[in-house]
């Protein structure tokens, strides 16, 4: 099922045009939540494509800003960057990758991959792109959640497998928190996609929020506690 989710996912995420990333930014928090000014958080950094970036949603409607609004209501007192860029494949993730984690970041989320199935790129290709930038944030002992990703049926079951196996292989390899898919319970849902049925709508925003909360939310307790 997922297979024929993720070519419902995919068609959409390469075609739509470049968009510059930008950091989330969100109002005060309420009160009882972690007054830090923002410019002296630490870092939480989503690295992704169109589905990071939120297109045809408003910023605040995308799902890294939906994750702040969950920090600061924590207050766990993070700030969350959004590095989604629109048509970005694993490639694009590694060159972009050291203007992308700055400074202080402490957690890359890095949702990359659904443009490389798209174009039917090669699984090796984007697996060892994908371990470079594991291996760089690693390195910069920079805490990694990797977010899996289907590609469409079209090019054949051996690809597919293939290609959700890159994610797994690589989860374990380097012990990282995995996210299997990133769209579960969204894609192929129309109540909760836009009228593209591609990308999700604000609802389905939040649901990918919380698939991405239910990970990174004790991440950030721990590392909080550890500071």
């Amino acid at each position: 099922m997922l297979i024929v989710l993720g070519l419902v996912v995919l068609a959409g995420c390469g075609n739509a045009p470049a968009e510059n990333a930008s950091n989330t930014r969100q109002a005060p928090p309420a009160p009882g939540a972690n007054t830090q000014p923002v410019a002296q958080r630490p870092r939480v950094v989503a690295l992704g494509d169109s589905l990071t970036a939120g297109l045809g949603l408003s910023q605040a409607e995308a799902y890294p800003a939906l994750l702040q609004k969950r920090i600061d209501d924590a207050g766990l007192g993070f700030e969350v960057v959004n590095a989604g860029v629109s048509g970005d494949t694993s490639a694009g993730g590694v060159r972009r990758l050291d203007w992308v984690l700055g400074e202080n970041t402490r957690v890359l989320i890095v949702a990359l991959g659904a443009n490389d199935g798209l174009r039917g790129l090669p699984v090796e290709q984007m697996k060892n792109n994908l371990e470079t930038i594991i291996t760089r944030a690693k390195a910069r002992s920079i805490e990694v959640i990797l977010a899996g990703m289907e590609a469409p049926p079209n090019f054949g079951p051996e690809y597919t497998t293939e290609f959700r196996n890159a994610f797994r292989d690589l989860a374990r390899k380097h012990d990282l928190v995995f996210v299997p898919f990133l769209l579960d319970r969204v894609a192929g849902q129309s109540q909760l996609n836009q009228g593209d049925g591609i990308h999700p709508n604000a609802q389905g925003a939040e649901i990918l929020a919380g698939t991405v909360w239910a990970v990174l939310e004790p991440m950030l307790t721990r590392l909080r506690a550890a500071s």
